[in-house]
């Protein structure tokens, strides 16, 4: 043998490379998509070579979307005087999946992680503080997972936007103590969600 990976296990390692799949979880996803009816293959690897041409960031929130802005964003339903933080992109659509908030959302792209390489600067929150001015907005809510990362993030928003905004009355949240600690918000169950919204604690 020359060592080189043949078509399989080269879909493998791409498949194990996604998050929470390991190569054993990667090979029944390959033999499951070679069992498939070929037309299943073709379709899948479209949608996957159109997917960054399709999807983009929602110019205001930050969301991955079609159109821009988001429909959250663009919707005359949605509560604008209120803005629920999150770290990630999927995290808008767990917590609007809950059913339990109806207001905007805004995505910083992480969390504060100096060891990482993660400054407060690398995150939208300069871009929080705008809408915050800009949009009337009267209560902030801080959905951060609840890690060391997660706090330390919350409390620099908490002080960044009192200093931004010193003559803005504006409440600031988080979620209550329903999620575990070190839990991540994708995982959480939508009662747990629903209860930690409603429960939420100001700071």
């Amino acid at each position: 043998m020359n060592g080189e990976l043949n078509a399989l296990d080269r879909l493998v390692a791409l498949f194990s490379k996604l998050p929470g799949i390991g190569k054993k979880s990667a090979g029944r996803l390959v033999y499951h998509v070679l069992d498939a009816d070929p037309s299943y293959a073709r379709t899948l690897a479209a949608e996957l070579a159109g997917l960054h041409h399709a999807i983009k960031r929602c110019g205001t929130c930050g969301s991955f979307t079609e159109s821009d802005p988001c429909p959250i964003c663009a919707s005359p339903a949605r509560d604008r005087s209120l803005i629920c933080v999150v770290e990630r992109a999927q995290d808008v659509r767990v917590i609007d999946e809950s059913r339990e908030f109806q207001g905007l959302f805004h995505v910083l792209g992480g969390l504060i992680a100096p060891l990482e390489g993660v400054n407060p600067g690398d995150l939208a929150i300069a871009q929080l503080a705008g809408r915050v001015r800009d949009e009337g907005v009267r209560e902030v809510i801080l959905a951060l997972n609840p890690t060391i990362e997660g706090d330390t993030t919350a409390l620099y928003i908490q002080k960044f936007l009192r200093e931004k905004l010193p003559s803005r009355q504006i409440e600031i949240s988080r979620l209550a103590s329903g999620l575990p600690v070190g839990g991540d918000l994708e995982y959480t169950d939508r009662l747990t969600l629903s209860r930690s919204l409603r429960g939420r604690i100001k700071m």
